[in-house]
């Protein structure tokens, strides 16, 4: 068997060789290639994603005129237009204020024996409050009487004289001149019983001022002096100090702008004035304006009311401090909406309506606004919908998911399109919305 050289089978194999090793060059070629057209992808789409960026994000932002559109309804809170009685009234701060308060002193000076009342007690005109010792008073009319009944006797008896010397003048037994001294005498007698009894009248008077009485009827405040105590006509403080609160009377004042509305409405009848508690939330009592001072307070520029309440319930206390309405007449079946509808823009006032689950611009004329209602004159039929929360995001055709707002201020339901949903009409010292009164509202007049 013949045994192969090794050389030349090394020489037949290399060609082979050599075609292989050329073969696997040619790959490393080829992949090159490849990995630069995959980053030359990659530039480019680089390129255009930073070319066309800004113009997404243009396109992604709504135009300033387009608030809301793209982003599906938008949930608002309405509330129907309604037709009630409105009342037109003024608004000012006031001071409840008595319409008499009495210091009570003692007349006469004397020890304190009885204290008849107690602190807070309402007394009547004439209740006996206390009594002061009536003894020396008593002891003093006992010699002005036992005065008078000797200057009475001496009285007769010159009377009795003068009869007897008028006679024996006649007669001519004595002189005239005497006569007349023993009338003179006589008036002299006559002179002093009067005083005498003016004397007695006087310490009549002074056991009747020992019974001190109340002048006025109202409410006794706090003792100032106990039982025992000598008191004295002249002692500053008194005894008790009674102040009336049935009726009471509240002083408020308001700016002198609205006198010109006051005048003529106080021609025409009386006005009506309610009390409201200090956070203005709460109608403690109703009453009627008196009358309006004669001047205008030249430092604040306000004119003073008085009003008069009966005070029943003694809801008012003096110094204390309300706000007063000042009721000038009613406005019949106007259309109020929400104040918070109500919107301003370059061309006037407008609200967002809601019909067929879209919001519609309408233009509208306030009439005027009171607390938080406004009155509309035109743009708005009793029963539409008006937004009252979410107009920042609305603009005319944009739909909407509107939900109706309680009467507590809160939102209900879904709105059922134009339809009433509105709560019963409120009594007639509620407000109109429903939503109570607040503190510092816009004065209500007319535009």
């Amino acid at each position: 068997m013949a045994i192969p050289n090794s050389s030349q089978q090394s020489e037949a194999e290399r060609p082979d060789d050599l075609h292989s090793l050329g073969g696997d060059g040619d790959k490393p070629k080829k992949s090159g290639w490849v990995w630069i057209l995959v980053l030359l992808v990659l530039a480019g789409g680089g390129y255009y994603y930073y070319k066309s960026r800004p113009s997404s994000d243009t396109k992604a932002a709504p135009a300033p005129g387009a608030r809301g559109t793209g982003l599906g309804p938008i949930s608002v809170a309405v509330s129907p237009a309604l037709k009630q009685n409105v009342p037109y009234y003024l608004s000012g701060l006031g001071t409840v204020t008595a319409f008499n308060t009495v210091t009570v002193k003692s007349r006469v000076d004397g020890e304190l024996q009885k204290v008849n009342f107690t602190e807070g007690q309402f007394v009547h005109e004439g209740d006996l409050l206390a009594q002061i010792d009536p003894r020396p008073f008593q002891v003093a009319l006992e010699q002005m009487e036992g005065q008078l009944f000797r200057d009475q006797a001496q009285l007769n008896n010159a009377r009795v004289d003068f009869k007897r010397y008028d006679q024996l003048a006649k007669e001519g037994v004595i002189a005239s001149q005497q006569v007349d001294t023993q009338n003179a005498t006589v008036g002299q007698m006559e002179g002093a019983v009067r005083a005498d009894q003016a004397q007695i009248d006087n310490e009549k008077l002074q056991l009747v001022y020992c019974k001190i009485t109340a002048p006025i009827s109202g409410r006794v405040g706090l003792r100032l002096v106990d039982q025992g105590n000598m008191i004295h006509a002249t002692d500053p403080n008194g005894l008790v100090v009674i102040t009336q609160v049935q009726p009471i009377a509240v002083l408020f004042t308001l700016p002198e702008d609205n006198l010109p509305d006051v005048i003529p409405h106080m021609k025409n009848g009386e006005l009506g004035v309610q009390a409201y508690s200090r956070d203005d939330q709460t109608m403690l009592a109703t009453g009627k304006l008196l009358t309006v001072d004669n001047q205008i307070d030249a430092t604040t520029g306000t004119v003073r009311f008085k009003a008069a309440f009966d005070n029943h319930d003694l809801s008012l206390w003096p110094n204390q401090f309300v706000n007063t309405r000042l009721m000038l007449a009613v406005r019949k079946d106007a259309i109020v909406v929400p104040l918070a509808a109500i919107q301003s823009g370059t061309q006037g006032s407008y609200v967002f309506t809601v019909k067929g689950g879209k919001a519609n611009l309408q233009p509208v004329k306030v009439d005027m606004t009171q607390g938080n209602i406004a009155l509309i004159a035109s743009g708005v039929s009793v029963g539409d919908q008006v937004v009252v929360d979410g107009q920042e995001r609305l603009q005319s055709g944009t739909a909407v998911e509107a939900h109706n707002v309680s009467p507590g201020g809160s939102a209900g339901g879904p709105a059922s399109g134009s339809g009433n949903g509105a709560a019963p009409a409120p009594g007639k010292d509620s407000d109109p919305t429903g939503a109570g009164p607040k503190k510092n509202k816009k004065q209500g007049s007319p535009s």
